[in-house]
């Protein structure tokens, strides 16, 4: 296995793809842990052994014709879940995470009682993807006592598919609405609406991996600025969000002042927030 691991590991460092992935890989083909891998010693019969060569082969040259590791797996990680994810889903990336930590935040100070109990707070997210925002939220505000509803928009059919499998496999009464952003949700008024939205430029150059495999539906955020996109789910956040209610979304390093300026008719205390590595990747507001 050590073997195995060390040729893969010289292959992806030749082409420029992470050691790790090489590691989830054999650690998929296994069935064990990622860790597991790094810190155990396995003692498998030749059969066994025959089987993982084979199939750890044919996984590793998907990789190397760029196919992300997490559509070879099927499974992506997000903050304390393990998310099912293929074709026709976005993946979901670490930095919003941040968005969550931010949600939770918000309902945590808000947090009221009604009668003695918790008040009850209605969580809208657009452009919901596999669920990792929906499903975050849902499952975390429950470990901290808090009393929430969500409701995830996502209108991609294919995506809905991935969404309401992951809504299952965490057995949540999170609601799934398979609508554009502009109509979806006509009437209701909601605490707090999280979005990250196709934000990307349309003439931004993207690597391979990502723009042969991922949906160019929930990358692209329109022409120029690529702001077509993003100020639609600035409308819609403002027409479901009660005042008083927290809007945060997700967009382009380059968006931040333009994000700013299409919230600034509909919200108050507009802040720009960074990722770990100090870009400009998140706006929130309050709305007024």
């Amino acid at each position: 296995m050590r073997n195995l691991l060390r040729d893969a590991v010289a292959l992806f460092e030749k082409n420029q793809i992470s050691a790790v992935d090489a590691e989830i890989l054999l650690a998929h083909v296994i069935g064990v842990s990622r860790k597991q891998l790094i810190t155990s010693t396995f003692e498998l019969p030749s059969t066994e052994i025959d089987r993982i060569t084979q199939e750890f082969h044919d996984l590793v040259e998907q990789r190397l014709l760029g196919k992300p590791v997490q559509y070879i797996t099927g499974s992506a990680p997000f903050r304390y879940l393990e998310l099912s994810v293929g074709a026709g889903v976005l993946i979901p990336r670490p930095e919003t995470e941040i968005l969550v930590d931010r949600v939770i935040g918000f309902l945590q100070t808000s947090a009221a009682t009604v009668e003695g109990d918790p008040e009850i707070r209605s969580v809208v997210d657009l452009g919901a993807g596999s669920g990792a925002i929906s499903i975050a939220i849902a499952t975390e505000a429950a470990l901290k006592g808090l009393a929430v509803t969500v409701v995830a928009v996502e209108k991609s059919t294919e995506a809905a598919t991935w969404l309401n499998l992951n809504i299952s496999k965490y057995e949540l009464t999170t609601r799934v609405v398979v609508e554009d952003v502009a109509t979806a949700l006509d009437g209701v008024k909601a605490d707090v609406v999280a979005a990250n939205p196709p934000y990307i430029p349309n003439h931004e150059k993207l690597p391979h991996e990502v723009i042969a495999f991922e949906p160019e539906l929930a990358l692209r955020g329109g022409d120029g600025d690529g702001m077509a996109v993003p100020k639609q789910f600035i409308s819609a956040a403002a027409r479901l969000l009660k005042t008083g209610g927290y809007f945060i979304m997700e967009h382009h390093e380059t968006q931040g002042k333009l994000v700013k300026q299409a919230m600034a008719s509909e919200f108050t205390n507009i802040q720009g927030i960074s990722d770990l590595t100090g870009r400009d990747r998140f706006t929130s507001g309050i709305k007024s």
